[in-house]
């Protein structure tokens, strides 16, 4: 992050700039095989206090069946019967609470809700960028990462998947948002 930026100049109102942004998974299949995924549509906001950062907030929302791994047959099977997207078309994420690390890092908890089942996570971000685009908006980037265990969502198949595919899977966020407001 550029040190011409101080934290309360971060204070606003912003949305996820989602040309510029990944939301992704790591899931092991077998002993040796890594999937990697990503899901190509969601919105999102938050509110960032750059004084007091345990007081911003975000919310994320993603199309459940936009989730892509680039193999047609698993794309298929991941979003039917891993996420039945049919009767749950979003995961949803809404925190709770922003624990300040250090002047980058923070621990964002809040309700990760898949399948209809809401759990409570702890995922670490890092904030990576902020500055003032060619356009004029300014931007800030977010870097971060939780990993989970799928069945206390109930993101299981069968037997043969509890055995064959890892129950952790790895969430991994590459966020670019613009401030809409300042606050």
């Amino acid at each position: 992050m550029p040190t011409t930026i101080s934290l309360g100049e971060l204070t606003g109102v912003y949305v996820i700039d989602t040309a510029h942004t990944r939301i992704g998974f790591i899931a092991r299949h077998t002993m040796s095989t890594r999937v990697r995924g990503e899901f190509t549509e969601y919105e999102g906001s938050a509110y960032l206090c750059g004084d007091q950062p345990s007081k911003s907030s975000a919310r994320l929302s993603i199309r459940a069946a936009s989730l892509q791994t680039h193999r047609r047959q698993r794309d298929d099977q991941l979003r039917s019967t891993f996420l039945d997207t049919d009767s749950h078309p979003a995961l949803t994420f809404e925190s709770t609470e922003v624990e300040p690390v250090d002047e980058t890092t923070y621990k964002v908890t809040g309700d990760l809700t898949i399948r209809g089942v809401t759990q409570p996570i702890t995922m670490n971000v890092e904030l990576t960028a902020a500055e003032m685009d060619s356009r004029g908006d300014f931007r800030v980037g977010f870097l971060g990462s939780v990993t989970v265990n799928r069945q206390d969502w109930g993101v299981n198949w069968n037997a043969a998947t509890s055995v064959l595919v890892s129950p952790k899977v790895t969430l991994e966020f590459d966020v670019i948002a613009v401030r809409k407001a300042r606050a």
